[in-house]
This record gives structure tokens, C-alpha cells and sequence, in this order.
């Protein structure tokens, strides 16, 4: 897991750094919350792990930015504040997780896998495809927000074939025999079919390659 650490005590941050290193995380930590705010404008992290006590930008408010913004990655609050008003805040914001301290490193590597776990589950079945569609491997849906798209048959076809086999250029051939089960059809028919497909969503997450066929990609938010 690619993780983000907002800690400004040095010594913790350095150990809870090194820990997580060594059971083969990637770690990057930051001492304020502006600049762990502006990390998250360039990269895409896994898991955030805040204290709320830090300098220019405390945790609770970069979370709540966060969420503004629809942003959405757990987050872990670990933090020597343990009266229930904070508590009931990270909560209430959507907070993963909420360590007092002292804490073991172990514990936190704890909460973490238990996270990574919940991602990987996740990801394998669901496909965020843009910023309103995603696809769900086990139900063979697609959704825009919290709505399912009726499709056709052939459309709900291709889209279940791109989504196997994402971030891969399909070509015309994968299409002939996934989509229409070996059957002969014309590239044109098999173009004009997604064409069609691809007019009636109001993302158009379906990249065309010409000469080489079809793809789509996961779809990852900065903050803006």
C-alpha cells in the first residue's frame, strides 16, 4: 500500500515510517497539513494515516477538505485527543480507524492490514471507470452515482469484456469472440455497435486506439 503519514512529532513519524517500510509499505510523511494537502493534489495514495494536532492545517480539518471534495480514501486518526467530541468527528467524517496515543506500531500495522484486506476485496470487484460510472464485476452492472444503466444485451457484452480486461487495447478479434461468441461480424458492425454505446454514456470513459481496438482504464481522483 502506497500510504500518506501526517505526523509532526519527528521521532514517532520516523518509527511509524520505518515500521510500515519494513513490512513493505510505501510511506510518505509530512509534518504540517498544508503539506500533506498539496501531496495530495500529485499523487494517489492508498491509505492516509493523521494525527489532529499539526501545524498550519490539523487533521480533521484536511479530512473534512477531503471529503468536500469527494475524495474518498480511508483515512487512520491517530492521536493523543481522546475525548468523544474528536472521536465522534473522525467518525462522523468517515474515518477508517481512530488510535489513541500511546500505540503499539504493531496495532497500527494491524488497523492497516485490516484496511489493505478491505481495498483489495474492493477492487477486485469494483471498477471506478470515470467520475459518475462504475462497473461491478459480480452483478455485471454498470452504474452512474448510485443508479444502473440499462444496457442491451450487447452493450452490457462489451462492457463486461472491457472491464475483464482492463487497462488492456482489445482488438477487434477479442470482441468477435468474447462479445459475439466467435460469430462472423465486420469490424464496421463491431465499431458502429460500441460508437453507439459510447454516445449513449454521458462519460466517455471508452478510449478508442484506432487500428488497434478498445480500452478502459481505472478512473483515479486528485484533489482538486
Amino acid at each position: 500500500m502506497k500510504i500518506l503519514l501526517l505526523e509532526d512529532e519527528i521521532m514517532l513519524q520516523n518509527s511509524i515510517e520505518e515500521y510500515l517500510t519494513t513490512l513493505g509499505h510505501i510511506c510518505y510523511s509530512f509534518s504540517n497539513g498544508t503539506d500533506a494537502k498539496n501531496a495530495l493534489k500529485n499523487e494517489i495514495y492508498d491509505i492516509l494515516i493523521f494525527d489532529i494536532n499539526v501545524p498550519s492545517l490539523n487533521g480533521l480539518e484536511l479530512f473534512e477538505y477531503l471529503k468536500q471534495n469527494n475524495f474518498n480514501i480511508p483515512v487512520v486518526f491517530i492521536s493523543a485527543l481522546s475525548d468523544i467530541e474528536n472521536i465522534t468527528k473522525a467518525f462522523n467524517l468517515g474515518a477508517a480507524d481512530y488510535i489513541k496515543k500511546p500505540f503499539h506500531l504493531k496495532e497500527l500495522a494491524l488497523r492497516v492490514q485490516k484496511i489493505s484486506k478491505e481495498i483489495e476485496n474492493k477492487t477486485r470487484n469494483h471498477i471506478l471507470l470515470s467520475e459518475h460510472y462504475s462497473y461491478l464485476k459480480n452483478e455485471n452492472r454498470l452504474f452512474f452515482n448510485d443508479g444502473a444503466v440499462n444496457l442491451t444485451k450487447k452493450q452490457s457484452a462489451i462492457i463486461k469484456c472491457l472491464c475483464n480486461n482492463i487497462g488492456m487495447i482489445l482488438n477487434f478479434d477479442m470482441f468477435r469472440e468474447y462479445v459475439w461468441n466467435d460469430a462472423f461480424v465486420s469490424d464496421a458492425t463491431i465499431r458502429t455497435e460500441i460508437s453507439r454505446l459510447r454516445k449513449n454514456l454521458k462519460d466517455d470513459f471508452i478510449q478508442n486506439y484506432k487500428g488497434l481496438g478498445y480500452k478502459v482504464d481505472r478512473y483515479v481522483k486528485l484533489v482538486s
